[in-house]
């Protein structure tokens, strides 16, 4: 049984893809088992060798303790007999999937898969794609035929980037096969890292993959609901989160709050889904419908700060505006599809260039995606309007005496989550907004 041999270290795990997922999973596995992390990025190896945590997951000093074998050559795979990949699958321009890494790694393994190995696949992706896209490119490139040589499964993804509480220990792991030998190898596999929770055996591999992707899915929806809800709500006049709080008392109310949908999940999950929808000949009306409000909230935003600039009698075209915040989520240095940017570019709309500070931030990152220069709050000197867009802890601890230092009148604060007290900053003079 290949578990044994992994445990009794004959043989030797390795993780495809080194990202906010993969180096956290490498990491875990190490501690147990022989274990290769690979990554086609030589800048990103080099600097875990060193002892870097380019994601922020696991610390610098956790990873110098590592006993993880990188690598960017794919040669080295060879050596590994049960193989996961964790490489992201982003969406394109027009919004179809975009399959290049998951396929990338496919070749890369394919290449160097031996008999017997298992490979898992743990990236996001539509049902059908690990048995109908990854397996022939597995046996193109390998010479191998799957459920005889080789078997495949999959195990979606659950670590939450930033969050501190949920971790791959102690998050149930959903793990799928393309048969019961298979599938309990992969289950034992995952309990030596997933030490506080279940491991959960779906039906087949198409269950496993359906039930990710509708996870993200189903938070998108509400979240739409809850945004929908705010626009409403602004043009009643009705404090959104007044009205929440009020509804919040019922029992069985579920708590969702409005805000910008973005990350590598969320924003790009529930497209997935409907694309392989779509080729089966159905149009999604609700999953649609939600992605649809949750990518317009950016521009709503950013229409509403020019009508409170223009409300204080001040200068639309040039006007300075401070963006506190890029990352797609509080407490995380992962900027992966932030929607702050639908915010920058809906203000560019009206030849406003924001100044933008994030000390979480991945400055590189920022740099090299967006063209964004992250700033230090000491520029924020005589704006017109300041937008909190992203709660980070740091945040929170601000106040209106601290902020009254970056305007020069007539302060204009967008609060977007809502982490502030509307009343301290009403009472302190401010024009406050939230979603």
């Amino acid at each position: 049984m290949l578990y044994k041999k992994l445990i009794n270290r004959e043989s030797t795990l390795a993780v495809v893809g080194l990202g906010y997922v993969g180096l956290p999973l490498a990491h875990a596995f190490s501690k147990k088992v022989n274990t290769i992390g690979f990554d086609i990025s030589k800048f990103k190896i080099e600097r875990y060798k060193k002892g870097i945590d380019v994601t922020g997951e696991i610390g610098d000093k956790e990873l110098n303790l590592s006993k993880i074998q990188f690598s960017f050559n794919d040669k080295d795979l060879k050596s590994a007999s049960f193989i996961i990949v964790a490489v992201p699958t982003p969406i394109n321009n027009d919004k179809t999937p975009d399959l290049y890494p998951v396929i990338g790694a496919s070749k890369s393994v394919g290449r160097n898969l031996s008999k017997g190995s298992i490979v898992v696949y743990e990236s996001t992706v539509y049902p059908g794609v690990t048995e109908e896209i990854c397996v022939p490119i597995l046996e193109k490139e390998s010479g191998l035929k799957c459920g005889i040589d080789f078997k495949v499964g999959y195990s979606p993804e659950r670590i939450n980037p930033g969050d501190l509480t949920h971790r791959l220990h102690n998050i149930t792991k959903i793990v799928s096969a393309i048969d019961e030998e298979a599938l309990e190898n992969i289950a034992n596999v995952y309990k030596l890292v997933v030490t506080d929770a279940d491991v959960y055996r779906a039906e087949t591999i198409k269950v496993a993959e359906a039930a990710k992707v509708i996870e993200n899915s189903q938070r998108d929806i509400n979240i739409a609901f809850m945004n929908e809800l705010s626009i409403i709500f602004h043009k009643m006049g009705i404090d959104t989160q007044a009205v929440l709080k009020a509804a919040g008392t019922k029992w069985n109310f579920l708590k969702f709050y409005p805000g910008l949908v973005g990350g590598h999940c969320i924003g790009v999950d529930p497209y997935y889904l409907t694309y392989k929808s779509s080729l089966l000949g159905y149009e999604s009306q609700v999953i649609l419908s939600g992605r649809k409000i949750n990518d317009f909230i950016g521009k709503f935003i950013a229409e509403n700060i020019v009508k409170e600039i223009i409300k204080a009698n001040k200068i639309v075209n040039n006007a300075k505006v401070g963006i506190l915040g890029f990352t797609f989520k509080e407490d995380c240095q992962d900027t992966r599809n932030t929607k702050v940017m639908d915010i920058i570019d809906e203000l560019r709309q009206y030849n406003i260039e924001p100044i933008i500070v994030d000390p979480i931030a991945d400055a590189e990152e920022a740099k090299n995606e967006y063209n964004i220069s992250l700033k230090s709050i000491q520029q924020f000197k005589s704006i017109d309007a300041l937008i909190v867009a992203v709660s980070h802890k740091e945040f929170k601890e601000y106040n209106p005496e601290y902020f009254n230092m970056f305007f020069s009148e007539k302060p204009i604060l967008f609060d977007v989550k809502g982490i502030y007290d509307k009343n301290k900053f009403q009472e302190a003079g401010y024009a406050y907004w939230r979603l």
